[in-house]
């Protein structure tokens, strides 16, 4: 037996809607990168000889740990021991009396520098997926009060598009998709930027594409045609993208300022 798809709108339960669930990016895990931290905070203020003695040690519990098959796969020891050996050598070869400090080492300040535009990135992420839930959330509130039509769309609800697909369990919303497609042909909302338009190539999915190149070009044929009269491209368009696209092009080529 097959299973319906869900309806849309969906019926009020007279519940309010649950908040929207945004995930947290994290930073990542990283054995190895805690180890070397761990050394450079044990190394600090140590001296060449200071630094060798630490590295005897870090060989010495490496040869002890590698007859323990529960540390083959360790990550963090053999990170140690090769911290160790980069700290024994920069002292090394520095003038006497010099003592370790991560604050001068340009290999930890490089480290920290890309863990600080990695953090960024996260919190840039996950602004942005907040941004979407909130426009998603928006939208859908549209949907069901029945003014979706009236909104135009704004830079990134191609996104939210995706991001309510989500929601619905991959179910596509045909209102949505349509309502895409007839901003994308008027050029409605941000749509008005060449840019704009062109990055949606790329973003929308063939069918809202396709839907709104034949809407485009059916309205340059007969001027004043109402969009919203025109409710059989999105069928066609959603049953047959390829020809519906084809369809459009040739109008175009058809058009007298085409040639």
């Amino acid at each position: 037996m097959t299973t319906p798809l869900p309806s849309w709108p969906p019926r009020s339960t007279g519940r309010p809607a649950a908040a929207s669930r945004v995930a947290v990016p994290r930073e990542p895990l990283d054995p190895a990168r805690t180890g070397r931290r761990w050394v450079r905070r044990r190394a600090r203020g140590m001296n060449a000889d200071a630094a060798a003695a630490a590295l005897d040690v870090a060989r010495f519990d490496a040869r002890q740990n590698s007859r323990h098959e529960d540390l083959a796969g360790d990550e963090r020891g053999p990170a140690e021991l090769g911290e160790w050996e980069r700290i024994a050598r920069l002292l090394a070869d520095a003038p006497p009396g010099t003592v370790y400090d991560p604050d001068t080492d340009d290999v930890v300040q490089a480290e920290l520098a890309a863990d600080a535009a990695a953090a960024a990135a996260r919190e840039a992420e996950l602004r942005e997926a907040m941004r979407i839930a909130a426009r998603a959330d928006e939208l859908q509130a549209l949907r069901e009060l029945g003014t979706l039509d009236q909104a135009e769309p704004r830079t990134g609800d191609e996104a939210v598009r995706d991001e309510l697909t989500r929601r619905a369990g991959g179910y596509i919303q045909a209102d949505v998709d349509a309502w895409l497609a007839r901003a994308l042909a008027c050029r409605l909302g941000h749509y008005r930027d060449p840019a704009a338009r062109e990055a949606a190539a790329g973003l929308l999915t063939p069918p809202v594409l396709a839907h709104a190149a034949l809407l485009a070009e059916l309205a340059r044929l007969v001027p004043g045609t109402d969009i919203g009269q025109l409710a059989f491209a999105a069928r066609l368009a959603t049953t047959e993208p390829e020809a519906t696209a084809a369809l459009a092009a040739h109008l175009a080529h058809a058009r007298p300022e085409a040639h």
